[in-house]
């Protein structure tokens, strides 16, 4: 009878074992099946300020499923090397750019997946690169907005445009480094009224990250300005009630000192300090900037001169020893 009881009782812990250890499985749904896929990679060839090409190869990658659209991670590999990795941005693509050495390269892109979709993988696509330039990093302009035309950006004063300044280590300059690289980021060429802002200024290129950086532009330039000094404020006209405040108060004290002056020699000595105060305060409020401004108005400001310009975008790097400096250009049209 106890056996009986004992085997009974060994039977139900293993069941209840058992629908314990299922209970997470069947609560959890299964991830949904995604398909990772590599465009055909482009190779171009660019020509830096040191007359070195330099071939970039680009590609863009797309993670799609039948339900949603996949987010997280997706990482390029070449071969077995892990060369660069990326989130997917909200329409589950990214972008790559890469200065590749010498050689045939074998890439791919693995989407790591999440607790939502599944892990997937790209076929492989082969690049063979040949004659690689020896720059540490090639610098480019691109997603220029408004243009005209291929590597123009076209505006009329006072219009901002805006383009994507992109730099792209090589695969022997990345290999060298131990702790990150900054880069610094400059324009020249500009016209008069016109300026150009980075964010950021200096991109970071961290060890085993082969992929380009980006940094954001905006180039903005001026209308005229059409201020000018209201008339009622130029030298001639009615003085403010805080100048009459000071001048006839003061006016008014200087003359009953010098009246009693003729009888008390120590009231002539006070008459004396006193004109010197008051000139002292009128001489400060006539070279007082505010005073300039409200009498004379500022300067009315040209706008950014039409014309065709050469702007120059500088990438500088130094490690403490050596600089590096790669430039690239394109054309500014201000109509």
């Amino acid at each position: 009878m106890r056996g009986n009881v004992r085997r009974s009782l060994r039977l139900e812990l293993i069941a209840g074992l058992g629908i314990a250890l299922a209970m997470p499985a069947l609560a959890a749904p299964a991830g949904v099946a995604t398909t990772t896929t590599l465009t055909a990679p482009q190779t171009a060839q660019i020509t830096q300020s040191d007359a070195q090409t330099c071939s970039l190869t680009s590609f863009s990658v797309s993670v799609t499923s039948a339900t949603g659209v996949p987010d997280g991670t997706v990482s390029i590999e070449d071969g077995t090397v892990s060369l660069a990795s990326a989130d997917l941005d909200s329409s589950g693509k990214a972008s790559f750019q890469f200065a590749l050495k010498d050689g045939v390269h074998s890439l791919s892109v693995v989407y790591a997946g999440n607790a939502s979709f599944n892990g997937s993988a790209s076929a492989p696509a082969s690049v063979t690169i040949s004659n690689q330039c020896d720059s540490s990093y090639v610098v480019t302009v691109t997603n220029l907005t408004p243009t005209s035309a291929a590597n123009t950006l076209t505006l009329t004063p006072g219009q901002a445009g805006t383009g994507t300044i992109m730099v792209t280590p090589s695969q022997e300059f990345v290999s060298t480094l131990t702790t990150p690289a900054f880069v610094n980021i400059s324009c020249s060429g500009l016209p008069d009224q016109a300026s150009c802002i980075y964010t950021p200024e200096s991109v970071e290129i961290l060890p085993d990250q082969n992929a380009a950086v980006t940094s954001s532009m905006v180039l903005q330039t001026y209308a005229a300005s059409n201020t000018s000094a209201s008339p009622a404020t130029r030298p001639g006209k009615d003085a403010s009630p805080i100048a009459w405040a000071f001048l006839l108060p003061g006016a008014l004290g200087l003359g009953g000192l010098a009246w009693g002056a003729r009888h008390r020699r120590w009231l002539s000595r006070l008459s004396l300090l006193a004109l010197v105060c008051l000139v002292t305060l009128v001489g400060t409020t006539g070279c007082n900037p505010r005073y300039s401004y409200e009498h004379h108005g500022p300067v009315p400001n040209p706008p950014t001169p039409a014309g065709t310009y050469t702007v120059t975008v500088t990438a500088q790097s130094n490690n403490g020893v050596t600089a590096i400096t790669q430039n690239t250009t394109f054309v500014l049209t201000v109509n």
